[in-house]
């Protein structure tokens, strides 16, 4: 078990806006930081509720989101011009709009700096971002995202009726 970026999107929520710094390789002075990024990872990863007849896919006029085979959302950065049809589409609200802005910087984890603290943690007024080794636990409301993301909210689960 290695160090993952770890957001507590409880914690998230309360900042009205995120300003947390970034230091994206591409893009290191950029306002638009890799939170939003991270944010709608977790949103697709955690929250979407993995419609068999995705409505928000079928909404996008210009084939920005992707259903994949595991049933998490992708959005394609390129293609997506942020008209928000996606979230207005939605049956439940998963797809939250301030999480689709029009350009986006990725977050690259800051894996070419091995053994410093990524800017967004040092950052974040909240602490909702630390950067730490994490077990995935369903009773304490923590699920791995990825190899680098590990996130802390209530989880939708889809029961059989």
């Amino acid at each position: 078990m290695g160090k993952r970026l770890f957001i507590d999107l409880e914690k998230c929520t309360d900042c009205a806006k995120c300003e947390v710094q970034c230091a994206y390789f591409y893009r290191p002075k950029a306002t638009d930081h890799g939170a939003l990024a991270l944010r709608e990872l977790a949103n697709f990863a955690i929250f979407c509720r993995r419609c068999e007849d995705a409505s928000c896919v079928a909404a996008c006029r210009f084939e920005a989101l992707e259903r994949q085979e595991d049933g998490v959302l992708k959005r394609y950065n390129l293609r997506c011009v942020s008209c928000k049809c996606c979230s207005h589409a939605c049956p439940f609200g998963t797809i939250l709009p301030d999480t689709l802005p029009f350009y986006v910087t990725n977050c690259d984890f800051c894996l070419q700096k091995e053994g410093v603290e990524p800017p967004c943690v040092v950052s974040c007024v909240n602490k909702a971002i630390e950067y730490r080794e994490v077990a995935e636990s369903a009773k304490e409301g923590i699920f791995i995202v990825n190899d680098w993301l590990a996130v802390h909210s209530p989880r939708w689960d889809k029961k059989a009726v």
